[in-house]
């Protein structure tokens, strides 16, 4: 076993020697602006993480804070949550130095950070921070959900320095757009991968990934959307090792193609040559599904023979990866030509072409670990996650060009979930400006049933425009006592909230007038006053009746004879409507008949003209 690690060790030195001279590593950077406060406002570069999720396409404005103990972030803060003044997200600032850098990001999260900035205590070109190794990472890095950046020292300690005078809060905005490149309506990446599925914590994730996102990669291909291309990393045996027993386990094509044995144990188990077989053989059914106008098939044969033909089964084999072939209706015949001969002593074009592709090129740099994705030509750094890599695809999209699944719940970032994304939330009616975008979380006071909120977005919101009182009562004072509401919102009244009559306040908060007390009401002589919710009842002696308009009273009783006269005024009205009505019908049913007798008589012979014409005879001519 220690043997087959050293050997490991001579092929990475070799191949690290190689890509030194071939190739290049490319640190991908996001751009920082500082908006606030005016002496430092400016635009400066970060180095985005190799871990947690970077918010490709999208910007995030928070407020920087510097924690004052613990500021190298390697302890837990204790149950400390960092808030800002305004309400916006934290922006955590930490030092750099004595523990790894996913284990600051992770206790920053946990504290309540949004984004965790790390500032490098030494003058130096920026770097790609990395995860620990696996023995280190204690499941942790999974659980990074924030984006984190290394900024340089100048920096870091200018953002210190206006900290330190504490008169207004830093302000800085997060900007990704630029990090994902969008050239066109399509979207062109890459997954370097392997068919070893006994790597460890490696493996399993890039697994997890496949099994995962196979659905959204599988729509974005059949839509014409992406490209997608599989690769697969192989090393070359030195000459002077071709005969060795290590380069024959571990190579084919005599030691131009090489991956290290599985369980870095020559001794037992699968060799190196069985993983480089099955990766040209995935490399190939990509090739031939493509042909066929089928690409998204290697999605289905990767996951099929991972269920089918795993390492850890000992299925891992070659009639095993032929049975998952013709079950999925490919032409194995083709795959096979593909792939040529392992044991010839000849280049494989498919191979030579993998190992050309792994040293960086353009804006790419060189692929040297596994999983490795590539979108539009520029490696992805964050966590391999089915959500994360799905946003960071549609950021590769134009503006207005993403497909309909970039649109969808599928990308939902929960960003919204936690704190509210740092957002205003009426938590009365359930109403929200966080947004979850593929972009990110954006905070914008909402459209709520067709009522348009106004405001900053994250300290407040509120109706505004016609039918603002449908919606949670305008945010306006209203109460509802025994059935009767009264409210402070009017859809008539745009300008805010207004006490209604009766009520005084203003407009948020409103309480009844007591009119009887204020002599607002019942000011007429021998009137008594009563007080209700809203309004006052008022009451006059006797049988006297009240006139609230002119606040007055006035008799109800009068006399029998008024009482017969006024029957007697109606009754007459009543008889004559209707002899009126009477003689009116009789007359025009009168004049009607006379009418149409004159027109008949016109066109037709009437009983008392007898005379009748005399037939004309045969030879009778006109």
């Amino acid at each position: 076993m220690a043997s087959g690690r050293r050997w490991l060790a001579v092929l990475c030195q070799i191949y690290a020697a190689v890509a030194a001279v071939a190739g290049m590593f490319v640190v991908e950077k996001s751009g920082i602006r500082v908006l606030r406060p005016d002496h430092i406002r400016g635009r400066h570069e970060g180095a985005i993480a190799n871990f947690g999720v970077p918010n490709y396409g999208g910007t995030l404005k928070g407020v920087v804070v510097y924690p004052e103990k613990g500021r190298t972030g390697c302890l837990p803060f204790d149950g400390t949550r960092f808030k800002s003044r305004s309400g916006r997200p934290v922006v955590l600032l930490l030092d750099r130095g004595e523990c790894y850098f996913a284990l600051k990001a992770w206790n920053g999260q946990n504290a309540g950070a949004a984004a965790i900035l790390i500032t490098d205590n030494v003058d130096e070109p920026l770097l790609t921070m990395d995860t620990p190794a696996e023995s280190k990472s204690d499941a942790y890095v999974e659980k990074i959900m924030i984006p984190s950046a290394l900024i340089n020292r100048e920096f870091g300690l200018a953002l210190k320095k206006a900290l330190e005078k504490g008169s207004e809060e830093v302000v800085v905005s997060l900007d990704w757009r630029e990090s994902m490149p969008h050239p066109d309506n399509r979207v062109e990446y890459e997954f370097w991968t392997n068919s070893n599925d006994e790597c460890g914590r490696r493996c399993d994730e890039q697994m997890n990934f496949i099994r995962n996102f196979k659905g959204h990669a599988q729509i974005l291909e059949r839509g014409g959307f992406t490209q997608f291309t599989p690769h697969y990393i192989t090393w070359f045996c030195p000459e002077v090792f071709l005969q060795s027993k290590q380069c024959k386990s571990q190579c084919i094509n005599h030691g131009r193609y090489c991956t290290p044995d599985p369980e870095h144990d020559f001794s037992k188990g699968y060799d190196g040559k069985d993983v480089v077989i099955e990766n040209l053989r995935q490399l190939c059914v990509h090739r031939v599904a493509n042909e066929s106008n089928r690409p998204w098939v290697w999605w289905d044969y990767v996951m099929d023979f991972h269920y089918r033909c795993s390492m850890k089964e000992n299925k891992y084999s070659q009639d095993c990866a032929e049975d998952v072939i013709e079950s999925l209706g490919m032409p194995l015949n083709k795959v096979k030509e593909c792939m040529g001969d392992p044991e010839a002593d000849v280049e494989n074009p498919v191979l030579k072409k993998e190992q050309e592709l792994q040293a960086g090129r353009g804006d790419r740099g060189d692929v040297t670990i596994l999983p490795t994705l590539v979108i539009n030509n520029i490696q992805y750094r964050g966590l391999l996650e089915r959500t994360a890599v799905l946003k960071a695809i549609c950021a590769g999209f134009k503006e207005s060009t993403e497909p309909p699944v970039c649109l969808s719940g599928d990308i939902e970032t929960n960003e919204c979930l936690e704190r509210n994304g740092g957002c205003w939330k009426d938590s009365r009616l359930n109403i929200t400006a966080c947004k979850d975008t593929f972009r990110g979380r954006i905070c914008e006071c909402p459209t709520v049933k067709g009522v348009q909120y106004q405001g900053d977005g994250y300290v407040s919101c509120k109706a505004w425009g016609p039918g603002r009182c449908a919606v949670g009562n305008g945010g306006c004072w209203s109460e509802t006592r025994e059935g009767q509401m009264f409210s402070a919102c009017s859809d008539y009244d745009l300008s805010g909230c207004r006490c209604p009559f009766g009520f005084h306040g203003d407009g948020y908060k409103c309480e009844d007038i007591d009119e009887c007390k204020s002599g607002l009401a019942c000011q007429c002589d021998g009137c008594s006053c009563k007080n209700t919710w809203g309004g006052f009842d008022c009451k006059c002696k006797g049988n006297l009746l009240y006139i609230k308009g002119e606040d007055t009273c006035v008799a109800t009783n009068a006399s029998r004879f008024g009482w017969l006269l006024a029957l007697l005024v109606l009754s007459c009205v009543f008889g004559a409507g209707i002899a009126g009505y009477i003689f009116y019908k009789y007359r025009l049913r009168s004049y009607m008949d006379s009418e149409i007798m004159a027109i008949m008589s016109q066109y037709m012979p009437l009983d008392n003209h007898n005379n009748e014409a005399e037939p004309l005879r045969p030879d009778s001519t006109i």
